[in-house]
């Protein structure tokens, strides 16, 4: 099944955003390095807004919940419309990776209670067209994906303003 999957890989990119942010020392989220131009901060409220927009606006509608449970309207500002030198000091890194971890769950949840037809349905009406998809698939789909650039973003810089990645890999 299509939920199935989609439900999996969207667990899977959100395991592999918190396991790159949890390694980097909340000390260093504003650290950005000049051949990057961001930062763990932007990046991480970036993927909230993203996250919101993607797995659940399209998909369900105006979550209120979330609304009220976080500045989703700064988080937008900041982390869509603004550059990341902007977010510097307006946001807590700990607040922001709670946001995180609670768009996630909803997201997650409603990806859920989708039943198959409605993949293939259009996109609930935001006002604003989405870049990539014309129907629900299409848009979880891209926020795999989407999450998954970010990932390689965050091991950038989790290589350059902490150290490299630790796998666990052992040599063989």
């Amino acid at each position: 099944m299509k939920i199935d999957l989609l439900l999996h890989q969207t667990a899977d990119a959100y395991l592999w955003v918190n396991k790159l942010l949890e390694s980097i020392p909340y000390k260093k989220w504003e650290v950005a390095p000049p051949i990057l131009e961001t930062h763990v901060l932007w990046q991480t409220g970036h993927l909230i807004v993203s996250f919101y927009y993607h797995s659940m606006l399209v998909i369900a509608g105006h979550q209120s919940e979330i609304m009220q449970t976080m500045p989703l309207r700064l988080y937008s500002q900041l982390f869509t419309q603004g550059s990341p030198s902007q977010a510097i000091d307006k946001v807590d890194p700990h607040q922001l990776y709670a946001d995180l971890k609670t768009v996630q769950e909803k997201s997650l949840d409603i990806i859920s209670k989708l039943k198959e037809d409605e993949l293939e349905k259009v996109l609930e009406p935001t006002g604003y067209p989405h870049p990539v998809a014309k129907i629900k698939f299409e848009a979880l789909d891209w926020n795999i994906k989407h999450t998954l650039w970010h990932c390689g973003q965050l091991g950038l810089l989790k290589r350059v303003v902490d150290q490299r990645y630790d796998f666990n890999l052992q040599a063989g």
